[in-house]
């Protein structure tokens, strides 16, 4: 799995000259909460709603309302910024993007590649694309077996679910303890359940669930 699969390509930003107010106006409206900081189509820096934040006068301030809009609408998001982005290539693995993500303790990830901004990773992203790889909200069924974690484990799944004109959608595979494995089946068309799960179970396949799955948009 590549970043470049599950980013979102479609990015908003500022530049540094940009108004606190403003960037606070642009996240606002569109639903976002963060944006790249670009600079003759190079990135710089980024602004959260975070930074945002701290950029505003505190609460218990004895501003007004017009001195405070004034701060707000003269203070500069290059002033505020994070200049030092954690970026990732588009062509990293969304393994490697995610363990970034983790390491750094940070939620979105600029997809940069010879200093260009192509997209953006965010753990928004990464939810959606774990949904995705499981099969999740397709019709179907969906199976889930513990097997023994040996060679030629999973084509015996494969091949019995072939055997009933049967596709298979989505696999996923999860070590297990004492030497067995899970494998989370997400399968196109329908069959008696029973019948499949004592199919597996005959080949000495144990059938931990398996249920009808329903289209989720």
């Amino acid at each position: 799995m590549a970043v470049k699969d599950f980013m979102t390509k479609k990015v908003f930003y500022v530049s540094p000259e940009t108004t606190v107010a403003h960037a606070t106006d642009i996240m606002r409206e569109k639903g976002i909460h963060r944006l790249p900081v670009i600079e003759n189509d190079t990135l710089i820096g980024l602004v959260t709603e975070g930074t945002l934040a701290e950029a505003r006068p505190s609460k218990a301030t004895t501003l007004s309302i017009y001195e405070m809009n004034y701060l707000l609408n003269k203070t500069k998001v290059g002033q505020v910024m994070i200049k030092d982005v954690v970026t990732v290539s588009k062509e990293a693995s969304l393994e490697d993007a995610v363990a970034l993500m983790l390491h750094e303790k940070i939620g979105v990830l600029p997809v940069v590649d010879n200093g260009k901004i192509s997209g953006i990773i965010t753990d928004k992203d990464v939810f959606k694309a774990f949904l995705e790889v499981s099969g999740y909200g397709e019709d179907g069924i969906r199976v889930r077996l513990i097997a023994d974690d040996r060679i030629g484990v999973l084509e015996q799944i494969i091949h019995l679910i072939v055997e009933e004109n049967l596709n298979i959608s989505h696999t996923v595979n999860i070590p297990y303890k004492n030497g067995k494995v899970v494998v989370e089946v997400q399968i196109d068309g329908d069959i008696d359940l029973e019948l499949l799960q004592k199919k597996f179970e005959k080949h000495n396949l144990m059938v931990d669930a398996i249920t009808h799955t329903s289209s989720k948009k």
